[in-house]
């Protein structure tokens, strides 16, 4: 039904049209409800948010309701508006005198400390011009400081005015030291309580500290007072997601969860993490873009039941029968009673300090609960995927790596002369990719950088910075799709013509590292840390590395960034697991010219063949089905172990893709050639 050429005949027509189709909300409602879901990201199938309205819509109704609905969708919220960054920074500064404040911190969350966040929560980028997936802003009268990590740190310099903004290395410069240095005594700097997690909100305080300055809740956010296009919370529909797919019903979660809960002394917890609920009673929304999740709270009872605060907009008729009669679902804004009520019993509540927003843990304990300040439970639960999610995820990898080995046959018949650009990729990849079953759309924007653009660890192209492939250059894609099934990621990197001898070397010194980290073994209890050098250490050896981990953790049909779990330099306590999801993506990147990596999807799985061993050992399982450009590969640096490696893993490839391929022989003839065998020096 996805169209553009509608067009809304008014408010008359819709009234009388709901009327007929039975609909007795009032078409200020309707109109409200409407905003909300044009704020969402579009599905699929628009029929998906046309039964929010109404549970049959004809025609001549549909046709209305599209037609609001591009309307709504159209009005410009500013955040691609880059040059008003300078009047924007200025507006604020303004509120924030009008607001007695010397000060604020604009982070890059919303009221759930995701990564990914609704358009209206972007309000970094509408201030800033910063639209990258980590980062945040302090503002006060005088200096304008912007805070991200290494992924960025190229990118934030592209996007954001150096006249108005310092910017900083987050690890390497801090922005508690910036306050500390900033600001001075007697002064007020102000933060949302609702876009903070405790700690952050604990740091952030001993940092204005050490100046002698006071940190300050707002209680409504100054930079909404000044962005006047603001979108409204998103509203897409809530779904169950069925038990064929997650192996496990939520009232054995739920049990799970609350036997935790008891057992650190609470009687409750609080979970704002959107993916853990999600998790825990089997449901999917969509209020994010490319992560299917759904916006909501929930307290779970050490006896099972649980209280859902959620827009009751969002949901669709199946979810009463799915969620039984332990999980009542209440609006949002009974949320800050139901917390004053634990607190007036004297009860223990548990929560994540790191995750839970610092508005939360005020009115818990201001109303008199007790904090019981521990992980996420559900975090740890939903990182061991159990057999049938691990079966769904391989399900899924099959059918990526089918659309991912189209994409690079294709690729394989550009020689740089044809004029494709990096966004003719990327809607070249989606297509194949939404051929496939149970397909529901990206996990994440494609990165698909073309020579200079593949030096940006998480470039997104814009018509503005489109490049044509070119021979003789490198072209770096990063994608992944969400299946109801599964979530997967995969980044290749392929030579357009004739690479040079550094292109080779710098690719297969990579490859090494990736290689190495694939074949590793290692015993129960070993972190992502004391991994993350294997996938370095060719790189270390002619004085390279790159600034960003080398794993994370994966969901299923959920996060495509997920924890606790990940491999990294920075240091983590969270011991690998089997059934946990990891990526496998070591990379090179050498500004103004070009970005190698090579990233495959592993499952931490017991490892195979070992009889009588001294420690339990595990291993790696690689799920992702593509090959790797051997035309990169300098066969002189690699060992005989490490093209064995490589070998069989294409014989996989090729076994466990060929059965598809029958509609597509060219295809097929190409993936024969690209996954032959590669020959070793001297014979």
């Amino acid at each position: 039904m996805i169209s553009t050429s509608y067009i809304y005949d008014g408010d008359e027509r819709l009234a009388e049209l709901l009327y007929k189709a039975g609909v007795s909300v009032p078409l200020r409602e309707i109109k409200s409800l409407m905003a909300g879901i044009a704020a969402a990201p579009r599905p699929l199938d628009d029929n998906e948010w046309l039964r929010l309205v109404a549970p049959v819509v004809d025609e001549a109704l549909g046709y209305q309701l599209l037609a609001l609905y591009e309307l709504l969708a159209s009005v410009d919220d500013g955040i691609d508006q880059r040059a008003e960054s300078a009047a924007r920074l200025a507006a604020l500064r303004a509120e924030l005198a009008r607001c007695n404040l010397d000060g604020f911190v604009v982070p890059l969350a919303d009221e759930h400390q995701g990564e990914y966040v609704a358009r209206r929560s972007r309000r970094l980028a509408w201030l800033t011009g910063f639209t990258g997936s980590a980062g945040m802003a302090l503002i006060t009268a005088e200096k304008a400081a912007l805070f991200t990590d290494g992924r960025y740190t190229l990118q934030i310099e592209q996007q954001t005015d150096g006249m108005l903004y310092e910017r900083h290395h987050i690890t390497k410069s801090p922005p508690e030291t910036w306050l500390a240095e900033n600001l001075s005594a007697g002064m007020t700097f102000g933060f949302d309580p609702w876009l903070h997690s405790f700690d952050q909100r604990r740091r952030l305080a001993e940092a204005c500290a050490c100046a002698e300055a006071e940190l300050v809740p707002c209680h409504s956010n100054p930079v909404d007072a000044v962005w006047h296009d603001q979108p409204p919370l998103p509203l897409a529909p809530v779904q169950p997601q069925d038990i064929r797919y997650t192996g496990r019903a939520s009232a054995e979660k739920r049990r799970d969860v609350a036997q935790q809960v008891t057992e650190a002394g609470a009687v409750a917890v609080f979970l704002s993490a959107p993916d853990s609920i999600a998790w825990l009673l089997n449901v999917r929304g969509a209020d994010v873009q490319c992560t299917p999740l759904p916006h909501s709270f929930l307290l779970l009872e050490a006896g099972g039941g649980a209280q859902w605060f959620i827009d009751p907009r969002k949901r669709v008729s199946e979810l009463t029968n799915h969620l039984g009669k332990e999980v009542s679902c209440r609006p949002p804004e009974d949320l800050g009673t139901a917390l004053d009520n634990l607190g007036a019993a004297g009860s223990a509540v548990l929560l994540d300090p790191t995750s839970a927003p610092d508005w939360a843990v005020s009115r818990l304990t201001g109303s008199g609960a007790k904090i019981v300040k521990k992980a996420d439970p559900c975090t740890a639960l939903k990182a061991r995927k159990n057999d049938t999610e691990l079966d769904g995820i391989r399900a899924a990898h099959l059918r990526d790596g089918l659309a991912l080995t189209r994409f690079l046959s294709w690729l394989s018949g550009l020689n740089g002369s044809e004029g494709i650009t990096e966004l003719d990729a990327v809607v070249k990849l989606a297509s194949f990719r939404s051929d496939g079953e149970h397909y529901r759309g990206p996990s994440f924007d494609t990165i698909s950088g073309a020579a200079a653009n593949g030096a940006i660890v998480h470039y997104r192209v814009t018509p503005d910075s489109d490049h044509a492939l070119e021979a003789g250059t490198l072209y770096l894609v990063d994608s992944g799709g969400q299946y109801l099934d599964g979530t997967t990621d995969v980044t290749r990197t392929v030579a357009i013509g004739v690479p040079n001898a550094e292109h080779r070397d710098r690719f297969t010194r990579v490859l090494k590292g990736h290689i190495a980290l694939a074949r590793a073994r290692f015993p129960r209890g070993t972190t992502g840390t004391q991994l993350d050098t294997l996938a370095r250490q060719y790189l270390w050896q002619v004085g390279l590395d790159y600034d960003h981990g080398t794993g994370h953790g994966v969901g299923a049909y959920l996060n495509v960034h997920e924890g606790p779990h990940r491999i990294s330099k920075q240091m983590s306590k969270e011991a690998l697991e089997p059934g946990m999801i990891v990526s496998n993506e070591p990379g090179y990147y050498k500004v103004g010219a070009y970005g190698i990596r090579i990233e495959n999807l592993v499952a931490v799985m017991n490892a195979p063949g070992l009889t009588e061993v001294e420690r339990p050992t595990l291993a790696f399982e690689t799920l992702t089905l593509a090959p790797i450009d051997r035309a990169l590969i300098d066969v002189a640096l690699m060992t005989g172990e490490e093209l064995d490696w490589l070998d069989a893993y294409h014989a996989m490839v090729l076994k466990r893709l060929k059965p598809l391929l029958g509609p597509w022989p060219d295809v097929l003839e190409w993936l024969d050639s690209a996954v032959a065998p590669i020959e070793r020096p001297n014979g």
